[in-house]
């Protein structure tokens, strides 16, 4: 294997990278974890320091490509105003310090792309209107962090890179995400709808997501935005529905809107509450094969029995 293949991914050991780790060799490409520089101790293989805008990429070196997807768990801890700061520096900051490392690369180094994660956030709580790449920025905090996360790699596509933003849904596994937080209420027969359960629900199977980000390694004629979620969009109340009957457990409990803002404040409003209906348009022009396009059968597929 030449080590023209080498690909290059941040967030290795999260859920998406770890999968994408995992699947790369299979692909031909030498996968190289991007890794964090923690306390004193120096990491032997390529590796950054984001807070202190430090990249070392010499090991790695040259790059095919590089799948980044690093960043703070939106969901792992209430919004407050620390929060909110870790999120966009572990997303913003942290994009802009490795995207100027990449450029800063001799031209004979530097990926062809880069092939970072976003999110659907970006649109904002928009009912239920269908959103392309085309639709328009939306307000809120997620749209907001997200529109500056893809903003952030400019360095990079002004040095010739390629970039691509994958604007994830939720990435179904049971293995970890959302998915994984609400297997253990749902396998009690304590899930159901989430306030009036008619916000919508975009989604992506875990492998269909890895298979998103490989295929973006040599797609040449894609850049820009890339809505990474499944065509079968659904309402919270029919999403709840199908994962309660793969586990054969009734979802009749619902969960009042005000709990949630009372329990989870403007996340929970957000991440909760508000919803996007997209569609996978950009996808669809490259006739992306779907493992599992549909929910019924994606849940018992990844595991959810």
């Amino acid at each position: 294997m030449s080590s023209g293949q080498n690909v290059l991914v941040t967030g290795a050991t999260g859920l998406l990278g770890t999968a994408i780790s995992e699947r790369l060799p299979g692909e031909g490409f030498r996968c190289i974890p991007l890794e964090r520089k923690k306390g004193e101790s120096t990491p032997t293989g390529a590796w950054w320091d984001p807070p202190a805008g430090k990249v070392v990429l010499d090991p790695a070196l040259p790059l095919r490509s590089v799948i980044h997807l690093a960043g703070a768990g939106i969901a792992d801890k209430l919004w407050t105003k620390e929060r909110k700061g870790v999120l966009r520096e572990s997303r913003v900051d942290a994009t802009r310090t490795l995207a100027l490392a990449l450029a800063a690369l001799p031209p004979k180094d530097r990926p062809e792309s880069m092939v970072m994660a976003s999110g659907i956030g970006i649109y904002g709580s928009r009912g239920d209107e269908l959103l392309t790449e085309e639709s328009s920025d939306g307000d809120g905090f997620l749209a907001t962090l997200a529109r500056d996360w893809e903003d952030a790699a400019e360095p990079a596509r002004a040095a010739g890179i390629r970039v691509v933003a994958v604007r994830l849904g939720m990435v179904l596994s049971p293995s970890g995400g959302a998915l994984k937080k609400m297997l253990t209420p749902f396998r009690l027969g304590l899930g159901g709808r989430i306030g009036n359960g008619l916000q919508n629900v975009s989604w992506i199977a875990l492998p269909d997501a890895v298979g998103v980000f490989l295929t973006m390694i040599g797609r040449e004629d894609v850049q820009g935005p890339v809505n990474g979620v499944a065509p079968g969009c659904l309402i919270q109340r029919a999403f709840a529905r199908e994962l309660g009957q793969a586990l054969r457990r009734p979802t009749v409990l619902p969960v009042p809107a005000l709990a949630v803002k009372l329990l989870f404040g403007e996340m929970g409003k957000e991440l909760l509450l508000s919803g996007q209906r997209v569609e996978p348009t950009r996808l669809f022009a490259i006739r992306y094969p779907f493992r599992y396009p549909h929910l019924e059968g994606a849940l018992p597929a990844i595991g959810v029995v």
